[in-house]
């Protein structure tokens, strides 16, 4: 059968304040494995989760509670239904082993992924609207990392298959990956410093008013009354980080605006949390006040321009993804003129 992973091989998965989805079950069609045992004398007195999870490593000690609360472990040919139940060191056991969603998430899928760019060191993609970067609840497979392992081998080796920083589902646009350990930490390095330079093109609900660009400067945390969200936050009372973005207006009709997103930091959903905040919520963004308009039911977010110096061969790399014809269309339904982007 095919090695069980339940943990992130590639790194952790990050959360997603969106997602929402119950993981479903395993699938019964899955082969199981009957793994046997000894307790250690290192694990002699310890509770039987805490034992396993050291025996068992590549399962979480949540998920091996629930392997001994379903029967499926023996301890001395009795099977134990406690994992508080205490060891002693020479006691042989086994446990069945059952597939996992997340132990399937981190497996090569061929899938169609546009790259803009590609040398030994990094990759370029342009990602589609409706793609998962990383596998999540709900979302254990058919994302984006699960189609680099598939382009790249190697990338197996690297943490979240060199996936360095994320896009929303419905966010479309430019993303970089790298393809070596050290130009993954130099990527890293040089978000983290704000040495790239990310743009987006958006569309908000309702006609723009006062000066043309506001230098949005708000901090932001997860909102204390929906945890699903994020929300703008008081620091002294609320935990948060600092969060800036320059928002520029394109143009503005009367039903909406398009304006061009500069990100001076990077958090979570900080486009959409910032645009709701000035009382421009996005076009399709029901999580942050936004509605279905203009033909268009995703979030109005296009992460079109990246510029940055290459953090191996130094050279200046810059990088346009041409809007998809879904933002197009719902521009030109609003009569918003977005050339200046």
């Amino acid at each position: 059968m095919p090695s069980i992973i339940s943990t992130d091989p590639l790194g952790n998965i990050p959360d997603s304040p969106e997602v929402a989805e119950h993981e479903e079950g395993a699938d019964p069609a899955e082969a199981s494995e009957q793994r046997p045992f000894v307790i250690d004398p290192a694990q002699h007195g310890q509770r039987l989760d805490r034992a396993l999870a050291a025996l068992v490593p590549e399962f979480s000690r949540s998920y091996l509670q629930q392997l001994i609360e379903a029967g499926v472990v023996e301890l001395q040919g009795r099977t134990v239904t406690k994992a508080s139940a205490p060891v002693k060191a020479g006691q042989s056991g086994r446990i069945e082993l059952r597939p996992t969603p997340q132990s399937q998430a981190f497996r090569p899928e061929a899938m169609d992924i546009v790259t803009v760019y590609e040398d030994e060191h990094l990759r370029i993609v342009d990602k589609p609207a409706g793609l998962v970067v990383h596998p999540a609840p709900g979302h254990w497979s058919g994302t984006l990392l699960n189609g680099l392992l598939a382009l790249d081998p190697k990338a197996v080796l690297l943490p979240r298959a060199g996936i360095v920083h994320r896009l929303d589902r419905d966010t479309s646009g430019l993303m970089v990956v790298a393809r070596t350990r050290p130009a993954m930490d130099a990527m890293v390095a040089l978000i983290a410093a704000r040495e790239v330079k990310r743009q987006y093109l958006a569309i908000g609900h309702r006609q723009w008013e006062g000066a043309p660009a506001r230098h949005v400067d708000a901090p932001i945390g997860r909102d204390p009354r929906n945890r699903l969200r994020m929300a703008v936050v008081d620091l002294e009372r609320h935990a948060g980080k600092t969060a800036r973005t320059l928002i520029e207006r394109l143009d503005s009709s009367a039903e909406g605006c398009a304006v061009r997103c500069t990100l001076e930091t990077g958090r979570t959903h900080q486009i959409r949390v910032h645009m709701a905040s000035i009382g421009h919520p996005l076009v399709g963004d029901a999580l942050y006040g936004g509605a279905p308009a203009a033909g268009l039911s995703r979030q109005a977010l296009h992460a079109f321009r990246l510029a940055f110096v290459h953090p191996v061969t130094q050279a200046a790399l810059e990088f346009r993804s041409p809007l998809p014809g879904d933002l197009v269309q719902a521009l030109q339904a609003w009569g918003l003129d977005y050339n200046r982007a």
